[in-house]
């Protein structure tokens, strides 16, 4: 009687523990629970397991449940079912919003999942679909030949690990590195020869970078082959969930080298063509697209190795774009100039070492940057320009100029004889024909009028040169060959005076200069200046 009366007060407890091991598919949360606890060794119910697999006779729900249990620990993907939403309804709101659905590892397994049915929720069709082929990508046809042959000594454990593991493992990574070996030639010679097809050249600097790429991308593939064959050597869902998860930070690490390295290569190719092209804003463009491309390879890659930890980026996003509207509004200037430097380069109004003329700066254009440009003045001072100030100015190029203008006044003293002031003005107009570095069809020398102390004569040359100092040093040869003429001809330069005229002085005479105005000799004298220069020459 006492035994009885026992029993009917621990029944209930019974009964509870019943009910927390009872099936539950109401929720992702109950589904995937029900499915792993009842596959695990100490709670083995294949049968309850099954109930997560709608549609399919209770044999092959079981097969279907075991096998998706199996592609999850031999790829080394931890449950974590404390993150697992309990809501009966629940949207998957990242590409699923119509569907009630719950994918478990989005990333790296994006075939299994689970969606609701009804009121319950089962895994998906499309899993039970895809299992068997993604079951035989895990664990391939030789895996159960291998576990065939295998002696009895193979199966005894040392350290926990059965030796046939061991054995297996070593020749795992012996045959990875002789496959990095062989991956690492084919793949440099397969660069090289599409470099060669782009380029048309061999470049020993791309060279010498194509090697440094060839080398992570056969680490890739012999990294490949150990996440293919590892699975096979079942070690187990803990041993594996470190092994899976080592690999996949090691094959974004490197993805991440080869990627820098590509961009690399890419800029250098750039670089050679760049250099065949007219100006040099394209150079400039080399290092901004450089920096450019590297920080977006960098940034994709630290996001990728977030998701590998566990981080949700797509939260991690959305903080960043509210953060990042505070952030815009305090770095409008920033976005400006950025702004400013893509209309730069695209409407290309200046070059590199262009002389140009913006606002109050006036000098040469030295390096446009991603903020500002740079330009270095006459007294060799720099200037800082913020692109958005830049790409709002009005901007003289006098880089584009075709030639150069050189315009100026000669004034000659008032007595100066008009026979002299014609071969003046003769001479120096053989002296531009001559000079090599202005052009002999487009000039203007001319008597054009009277100043205030000299009779002005114009002159107006164009130089062949863009260059700002190689102007300078033919004006400076231009002015010593007047000089010379000047003074072989007795003409001299007035300067602002005043004269004073006394009509009548006793025994004084005037202070009126003597010229020669000998017509053959005049022409003499230009024939020798423009000789001399012309031997200069």
């Amino acid at each position: 009687m006492k035994n009885f009366l026992w029993f009917l007060l621990l029944l209930p407890l019974f009964s509870m523990a019943q009910d927390s091991i009872r099936v539950d598919i109401s929720n992702p949360h109950a589904t995937i629970y029900t499915h792993l606890y009842f596959l695990q060794s100490d709670s083995y119910e294949p049968k309850k397991a099954a109930k997560t697999i709608l549609g399919l006779s209770e044999e092959k729900a079981i097969e279907k449940a075991i096998k998706i249990k199996q592609v999850l620990d031999g790829k080394g993907l931890y449950v974590d079912v404390n993150k697992i939403p309990t809501n009966p309804n629940y949207k998957d709101t990242v590409g699923y919003s119509s569907y009630f659905k719950y994918v478990l590892f989005p990333q790296r397994m994006p075939q299994i999942y689970v969606e609701k049915v009804g009121e319950n929720w089962y895994y998906s069709s499309e899993t039970v679909a895809k299992i068997e082929g993604l079951y035989k990508e895990v664990f391939p046809w030789y895996v159960q030949k291998l576990q065939n042959i295998i002696p009895v000594s193979g199966h005894k454990k040392i350290l926990g690990v059965e030796v046939w593991q061991f054995v297996a493992l070593l020749v795992m990574i012996v045959l990875g590195y002789l496959i990095f070996l062989i991956v690492k030639r084919i793949a440099f010679f397969i660069l090289k020869k599409i470099q060669h097809q782009i380029t048309k050249n061999t470049n020993f600097e791309v060279n010498k970078v194509l090697k440094k790429l060839a080398h992570p991308i056969s680490l890739l593939v012999a990294v490949a082959f150990v996440d293919k064959i590892f699975p096979s050597l079942q070690f187990g869902l803990s041993t594996n969930t470190w092994v899976f998860l080592g690999l996949n930070i090691v094959e974004t690490v490197f993805w991440i080298y080869v990627f820098l390295k590509l961009v690399q290569v890419v800029m250098k190719i750039y670089a050679e063509f760049t250099e065949r092209t007219h100006g040099r804003l394209d150079d400039q463009l080399v290092p901004i697209l450089h920096s450019f491309f590297t920080g977006v390879v960098i940034v994709v890659g630290l996001f990728r190795l977030l998701v590998l930890f566990g981080v949700d980026t797509t939260t991690m996003l959305a903080g960043a774009t509210i953060g990042g509207l505070a952030f815009a509004l305090a770095s409008q200037d920033t976005v400006k100039n950025l702004i400013g430097t893509i209309m730069i380069f695209l409407d290309k109004p200046f070059h590199i070492e262009d002389w140009i003329e913006a606002g109050e700066v006036v000098g040469t254009v030295e390096k446009v940057g991603f903020r500002s440009t740079q330009v270095r003045a006459a007294d060799t001072s720099v200037y800082q320009i913020p692109n958005s100030k830049l790409s709002e100015l009005v901007i003289n190029n006098k880089g584009l100029r075709l030639f150069r203008r050189y315009n100026t006044n000669l004034g000659l003293r008032y007595d100066t004889p008009p026979e002299l002031i014609e071969a003046f003005v003769k001479g120096l107009r053989e002296i531009i024909i001559v000079h090599p570095e202005t052009r002999s069809d487009s000039y203007n020398v001319e008597f054009t009028g009277f100043g205030d102390s000299a009779l002005l004569i114009m002159v107006n040359v164009y130089f062949k040169s863009l260059a700002w100092g190689v102007e300078q040093s033919s004006k400076h040869r231009l002015h010593i060959t007047i000089v010379k003429l000047a003074k072989e001809l007795g003409v001299d330069f007035a300067f602002p005076s005043t004269t004073v005229t006394i009509e009548q002085f006793p025994e004084k005479q005037g202070i009126s200069l003597k010229y020669n105005t000998n017509k053959e000799r005049t022409d003499a004298v230009i024939a020798n200046v423009i000789s001399d220069f012309n031997k200069g020459n």
